[in-house]
């Protein structure tokens, strides 16, 4: 009984963790769809757009003198905003850099998958060391402090902070749906999706648009990162801990389908959350993956299809 009273908290907090892991998701799925190219540095990327955001918000813009002010019950003030802008610039432009250095170079010597799974597994240990070197291994906050809960229909209790969190989620998967759908670089993308060598002789600059990607995946996942930090904390491994609910979240959904990293990372984020009210939390991510076995045995191609 007191676990049927609890459930629409959990589904809430549900809702919060699906929001985060879903911007992760949609960036490591438009990777791939776009790319094919399975990113295992996709995780620490996000770590390291929640440290680049710490390092402008608690560091460089108080040093230029621009003072700050919270919003009303908010953490934050305009500064924490301000600082999503160089966050989502530099780790997008750290992703586009491996992928010309690394990744491409690599592709071009026609090397197998797994070299190329592994070349991303030794990126990620790159950028998690450089943070652990540039901020040391303790947890960091963006705000420290109580933050107040606020009570909302059934019972369901959320800080402002994750209101913001879940808008910010589901305004930036909007945006990015309406510039895959309705610009001339977001058809450009979708044309390189379905045929790379017909875009390529289409005359579609298919260099400069997988350097797009790479920034719009990497800056979707920055932001993931930043919402990851203002709701708990700051740590090196934060993004590596993710890794495997974003990978499921694509794959449930049906990979390459944003909407479908959509569903999927709010499918895991409800059930993760739900099964601690019969569950230890230690068993969060067998749950998960448990319901991924289970849909993946039914639709073997994701719930909304894909490659």
């Amino acid at each position: 009984m007191e676990a049927l009273e609890n459930l629409p908290a959990t589904v809430g907090y549900g809702i919060v963790l699906g929001s985060i892991l879903t911007l992760g998701a949609v960036g490591l799925t438009l990777i791939y769809g776009i790319v094919r190219f399975a990113n295992f540095a996709h995780g620490d990327l996000m770590t390291l757009g929640a440290y680049v955001t710490m390092l402008f918000t608690a560091q460089i813009f108080p040093a230029l003198g621009i003072t700050d002010n919270r919003f009303g019950s908010l953490s934050f003030g305009w500064i924490f905003l301000l600082s999503f802008i160089p966050a989502i610039l530099i780790t997008g432009g750290v992703a586009v850099v491996f992928d010309r250095l690394v990744y491409k170079r690599l592709k071009d010597n026609r090397v197998g998958a797994v070299m190329l799974a592994i070349s991303s597994l030794a990126a990620a240990f790159v950028i998690r060391s450089l943070i652990e070197i540039l901020w040391g291994t303790d947890f960091h906050f963006y705000t420290q402090g109580l933050r107040p809960m606020m009570v909302l229909p059934l019972g369901v209790k959320l800080r402002p902070d994750q209101i913001f969190i879940i808008a910010t989620a589901l305004v930036l998967v909007f945006v990015l749906y309406i510039f895959l759908q309705r610009t001339k670089m977001g058809k450009a993308l979708r044309a390189m999706a379905d045929n790379p060598d017909l875009a390529r002789v289409s005359g579609i600059p298919t260099e400069r648009m997988t350097s797009l990607t790479w920034m719009i995946g990497g800056g979707m996942t920055a932001t993931s990162g930043i919402l990851l930090g203002l709701d708990s904390q700051l740590r090196p491994e934060m993004g590596w801990v993710l890794l495997l609910p974003l990978f499921a979240s694509v794959i449930l959904g049906g990979i390459g389908n944003p909407f479908g990293a959509l569903v999927g990372a709010m499918t895991l984020g409800i059930t993760q959350q739900v099964s601690t009210l019969f569950l230890s939390p230690a068993y969060k991510p067998a749950v998960a993956f448990f319901l991924l076995i289970l849909i993946l045995l039914v639709r073997p191609e994701g719930i909304f299809g894909g490659e």
